[in-house]
């Protein structure tokens, strides 16, 4: 039965702060017997001044913290599911990469985000992420991480039941969402639509989470959460505090759930007119 350990953050603007943290993270994950860590999205930097942040953003094969994050991952032997970082890529825009890194492995697996948060709230909060971001156009998947296959997604992914239909059809084991979901957002639909992906894909759902007040001003919900393929809720971080927690997985659980409600079995293609 396989340990993870999330870690929910306050993020901010200095990227070798945040670094700083996930190492600590990583090494006390290490010591509690922990195979994963699992961090937020934009664990790396968070700042919506994106004059400011520019400067922190490199070219994925320039940066100097992907050497520095597989280099964690050996030194603990913890695989490290970052959940996302800015790496700029081609045509003067960035990409909201999640990297996975296995222990001694230099190369990461990625992902980039495929839904842009793009919406103006009631509460007079605006975002335009596809302002400054190139959107993903392709499905990934992890083999053969400590969990099994892990599914790939990021945030505002979650409300989009295409890409996670897909990770159903590829029989992910588990799948990652980490989040820095926005307090209102987060109080009216985390919860719900983090149990419900879980119960379509008959898979873990592993959500670290963004939480509190940060350097950029912000607030982010928090609530990190793990939740198993019945939809039931293992862990939940809260929305208040950053910190470490564990959860012990027990990947029985998937060929119990599918096995008494064969959905992904039985799913037929739905053809329209």
């Amino acid at each position: 039965m396989p340990r993870i350990a999330l870690l929910q953050m306050t993020s901010g603007i200095d990227p070798e702060a945040n670094f700083s943290a996930i190492a600590d993270a990583a090494r006390a994950a290490a010591g509690e017997g922990a195979a994963m860590l699992f961090t937020p999205e934009m664990s790396l930097l968070l700042d919506r001044d994106r004059a400011r942040g520019a400067g922190h953003i490199a070219p994925q094969d320039r940066s100097p913290f992907v050497p520095r994050f597989a280099a964690l991952a050996h030194e603990t032997g913890v695989t490290l599911a970052i959940g996302s970082m800015a790496v700029a890529v081609e045509g003067g825009k960035n990409a909201n990469r999640s990297m996975v890194f296995a222990p001694g492995s230099a190369a990461p697996v990625t992902y980039d985000k495929i839904h842009m948060f793009d919406v103006d709230l009631a509460s007079g909060e605006s975002w335009r992420e596809s302002n400054a971001y190139e959107a993903g156009r392709a499905v990934v998947t992890v083999e053969d991480t400590p969990l099994g296959r892990l599914g790939l997604a990021v945030c505002y992914d979650i409300r989009f039941p295409a890409l996670w239909g897909a990770l159903g059809d590829r029989r992910c084991d588990a799948i990652a969402l980490p989040a820095a979901f926005t307090k209102p957002t987060g109080a009216a639909h985390w919860h719900v639509m983090l149990r419900a992906r879980a119960i379509e894909a008959q898979a873990f759902v592993i959500a670290a989470a963004q939480v509190g007040k940060h350097e950029d001003g912000r607030e982010t919900y928090g609530h990190s959460l793990v939740v198993d393929p019945w939809g039931e809720v293992l862990l939940d971080m809260g929305g208040e505090d950053a910190g470490l927690a564990f959860c012990d997985i027990d990947l029985a659980r998937i060929a119990e759930v599918r096995a008494q409600v064969p959905a992904l079995a039985n799913r037929q293609e739905i053809v329209t007119s």
